[in-house]
């Protein structure tokens, strides 16, 4: 009984941290009701109030810069003391029900429990985060397009990254666009915010259509070539990453042939015959 109820509290956390976590997924380009932003606010002051020395201890450790390049990447609205404070809560309650659900295991159950505090908001924020570089990497040689297509008719860059915005439905993609035309309105140049971008994606398309319109603009060439050099490039890299994940499927469907379809079908051809070995059938019909 007391294991399925810790069982139940890690889960329960699991799932709060995960909602906490997921704030973050509302579109950039929404307006937010004030009563959420409110309640939004309430959370996160909650969150920096419960540990309030980490702030301090971030400080000391130089933790915070790296804590925060990770929470913007995965586009996570909270600070890195905030996040830092959801690992210390974490790991406090799972070092209790560690020490009350599994008294007898004793010091390495608590190991364990402070372990999986740690781990576990990593492993949502990692996650999180390859899902948006893959999204981004798909949708990216159709932004270009669109980006050409829009320079092409008179449109200089930030214009039509604003129409592409206000057009096209919400994805990855147009987040951090978003987020980089927010960044020049906010006095940052145009190079600069796509450097920052590339920067906090990570991804190889994302850092050779960066690096192109960086050249573009500092050689002074036209931008609209850059944009069908840059259309044709990202769509070949998709399609080579696409040849990469089709030549990692055989590899991937040996693990569960060798040890989940192989194994029953053993049991189904070799059990029978085991059976009338074991009773002494097959040898007397091998006999008669």
């Amino acid at each position: 009984m007391v294991l399925l109820i810790s069982i139940l509290i890690i889960l329960a956390t699991a799932l709060i941290l995960w909602g906490i976590l997921g704030l973050s997924q509302t579109s950039a380009r929404r307006t937010l009701p004030q009563v959420s932003k409110k309640k939004e606010i309430r959370i996160y002051s909650f969150i920096s109030s419960i540990f309030p020395f980490s702030q301090g201890l971030l400080q000391k450790l130089k933790l915070e810069a790296k804590i925060k390049m990770k929470l913007d990447a995965a586009h996570i609205k909270l600070a890195a003391n905030e996040f830092f404070n959801l690992k210390l809560a974490l790991m406090s309650l799972l070092a209790l029900v560690a020490l009350f659900g599994f008294g007898k295991l004793g010091p390495s159950a608590l190991i364990i429990g402070l372990a999986l505090g740690y781990i576990i908001p990593d492993f949502f924020v990692s996650r999180k985060i390859n899902q948006r570089k893959q999204m981004v990497a798909r949708l990216l040689p159709e932004t270009v397009d669109l980006l050409g297509l829009c320079v092409e008719a008179g449109l200089d860059f930030t214009t039509a990254v604003k129409w592409i915005i206000e057009k096209t439905p919400n994805n990855p993609m147009i987040e951090e666009l978003t987020f980089v035309l927010e960044e020049i309105k906010w006095g940052k140049s145009r190079s600069q915010a796509l450097k920052d971008m590339s920067r906090r994606l990570n991804i190889p398309e994302v850092v050779s259509f960066v690096q192109t319109l960086v050249q573009a603009e500092r050689m002074g060439t036209p931008v609209a070539e850059a944009f069908s050099i840059l259309s044709e490039d990202s769509r070949l890299q998709r399609f080579n990453r696409g040849e990469r994940f089709a030549l990692q499927a055989p590899i991937k469907i040996l693990i569960p042939l060798i040890f989940c379809i192989l194994p029953v079908i053993a049991i189904v051809i070799g059990g029978p015959i085991f059976l009338q070995f074991t009773q002494g059938g097959l040898l007397k019909g091998m006999s008669g």
